[in-house]
């Protein structure tokens, strides 16, 4: 399970996957959503119930852009970047060095839900975008609750809006182009998940799931990215890059039509497409979800 400090669609079979592509688009992706990732923490750390932290777990850390963030907003915190993927915690064990945080922190190759006794105890654990890539979401949550020292907390960051990056009409193929990709993008996302080991549908309740697996919920609040045109030249790559995994993931799921709009989209000598086009823009929001043990 690997979750990649954001997306929630890029589950293709791990086989499949080309982490020297898949491992910067993440981290620029993280980097990108930095600033929402440090409010994030920050609010959690100001909150009037917030335990004191002395160890982090960081589920589905993916190349741990914020399990960096984590080890600087709690500066007495050990912190451990939790994935299944050894390209990735290599990423994030270089990211820690460069920081200045790699005597805090450490990273655990683990497959949840099977590893989860090897996690060990946690005063906070942040699990960004992972627990949808968990069949039993409940079964996971209580499996978190179950690692929580008393007064700790977990962070979800679930939901949110998708990005949006174009305008409704590009002035090339059927207005809508992008509220179709989110469509299809449900649908793929709907398929990874009856596809899990165990899968079961739940109703995705957050505070509900909290208080079924004995945590006080805490609040909820989203965080937003909001980069209007015209984009810099980093976060316009990042665009291009973003929509031309999403063209490969979301194959057959999207019209001729629109599949021939993208191929111009991502062509750069295309004067209309993304490399030129002024309209170019990222706005999105991460929300998350915080819930308690008592003390």
């Amino acid at each position: 399970m690997s979750s990649h400090a954001g997306h929630g669609h890029h589950d293709t079979h791990a086989a499949d996957i080309d982490w020297d592509i898949l491992g910067p688009l993440l981290e620029q992706e993280a980097e990108l959503n930095g600033t929402q990732y440090e409010e994030a923490a920050r609010w959690i750390a100001a909150l009037p119930t917030a335990p004191k932290v002395r160890r982090v777990l960081d589920i589905g850390s993916g190349p741990g852009v914020v399990s960096c963030l984590l080890a600087e907003v709690f500066p007495e915190a050990e912190v451990v970047a939790v994935d299944a993927t050894p390209a990735l915690l290599e990423r994030a064990s270089n990211r820690a060095r460069r920081l200045g945080v790699i005597d805090r922190f450490r990273t655990l190759e683990a497959e949840l839900p099977s590893d989860l006794d090897r996690l060990g105890e946690a005063d906070l654990i942040w699990a960004g975008n992972s627990l949808h890539h968990l069949g039993d979401q409940r079964a996971a949550l209580a499996g978190f609750a179950g690692l929580l020292r008393p007064g700790g907390t977990v962070a979800l960051v679930e939901g949110g809006l998708p990005a949006r990056r174009l305008p409704r009409d590009i002035g090339i193929g059927q207005p809508g182009l992008e509220a179709r990709m989110t469509a299809a993008a449900a649908t793929r996302f709907e398929r990874m998940r009856s596809e899990l080991p165990g899968a079961k549908r739940e109703i995705e309740d957050w505070a509900a799931l909290f208080t079924e697996v004995g945590l006080a919920p805490q609040g909820t609040r989203s965080f937003l990215l909001d980069l209007p045109a015209p984009l810099s030249r980093p976060v316009r790559d990042h665009v291009v890059a973003s929509i031309a995994r999403e063209r490969d993931v979301l194959g057959d799921l999207l019209t001729a039509e629109d599949s021939a709009v993208l191929d111009r989209l991502l062509d750069p000598e295309d004067p209309e497409g993304l490399h030129h086009r002024p309209d170019v823009h990222l706005l999105a929001a991460r929300t998350v979800h915080l819930g308690r043990r008592g003390d």
